[in-house]
């Protein structure tokens, strides 16, 4: 079984819907989820043609997703891991509902509330540019965490979010370690020390989210794997490294697989271009760890984390 820690599966499923499509996860069951993702969170992100009103787009996302979730036979929207239990049970797939980017927050804890009365699970705190929580590794100036973000990450703990760090620089990195005491994630990251992209996490930051009890997700965005050849074998790479640096207990995957798609960047890892790659990953992982590892990258690590922050 497979735990994907993000998809940016509801941006394609809102614009589907916007075009009169219905039936989007029950119709590709087997191209998005196929026999091995067995849960995954489903990340509203705010496209940067959105920003000006993200928190429109962010419940009108949502709603199609919800929407699209109803009409199907195979998925059930979860909010602890007990529901996930129980969706797995009869043979549903449970999806957990995200947020990249906390643009459609604006500066409001009540907001925070609202989306997570709506099911909000894990909040990315930034996207990759600035938000009136914290800046992202792409904006220019290096701010950590605002007042508002200090803010936001004690809401998260009292309403029990999970806090992730992917996207976010290296500054609000520290300061959210700083101010939360709490297991925190990285979805989709992966290692700057074999690929120096700035989505990628440095040493101390890898060390520190395990130390955590946190966990990064495994990244399948070619440009974030080799700048120059992904291939499967250098995201195993990715893998290997930072189970050597972290241990197992802190790897777990969030492929972000959308980007093959058409409308999308259209490129890949080759070897591991989609879902239906996921088998040959498996097998090199069951090549390289035993068996209790495989478990737990594969799903045990994100599992731990949403049962102990989520409930």
């Amino acid at each position: 079984m497979i735990f994907d820690a993000h998809s940016d599966l509801p941006a394609y499923i809102y614009e589907k819907r916007k075009r009169g499509e219905r039936n989007i996860l029950e119709s590709n069951y087997q191209r998005f989820f196929g026999d091995f993702i067995r849960s995954r969170v489903m990340a509203i992100w705010t496209p940067s043609e959105k920003r000006n009103s993200a928190l429109r787009y962010a419940l009108e996302a949502l709603n199609s997703l919800k929407n699209d979730v109803r009409e199907s036979e195979s998925f059930s929207i979860v909010k602890n891991h007990e529901e996930m239990r129980k969706v797995l049970e009869k043979g549903r797939v449970p999806l957990w509902v995200g947020m990249e980017g906390g643009e459609p927050l604006e500066d409001s804890l009540d907001l925070l509330e609202v989306f997570y009365s709506l099911g909000l699970r894990v909040l990315t705190l930034t996207w990759s540019l600035r938000n009136a929580i914290g800046d992202g590794v792409f904006e220019r100036t290096k701010g950590g965490l605002t007042n508002f973000g200090v803010e936001i990450l004690g809401k998260c703990e009292e309403l029990g979010i999970i806090v992730d760090l992917s996207h976010i620089n290296e500054v609000g990195f520290w300061d959210a370690l700083d101010i939360t005491a709490f297991p925190v994630i990285a979805s989709h990251s992966n290692a700057r020390a074999l690929c120096d992209h700035p989505r990628n996490l440095k040493d101390e930051q890898i060390k520190a989210i395990g130390e955590r009890g946190g966990v990064v997700g495994i990244n399948a965005i070619p440009s974030f794997v080799d700048k120059e050849k992904p291939t499967l074998e250098k995201m195993l790479g990715h893998i290997e490294y930072m189970v050597d640096l972290a241990g197992y207990k802190s790897v777990g995957f969030g492929f972000d697989f959308v980007y093959y798609l058409k409308g999308w960047s259209g490129r890949s890892v080759k070897g591991f271009e989609d879902e239906s790659k996921i088998p040959a990953l498996l097998e090199k992982l069951n090549e390289r760890f035993s068996e209790r590892e495989v478990k737990a990258i594969s799903f045990e690590n994100f599992e731990r984390v949403f049962r102990k922050v989520v409930g």
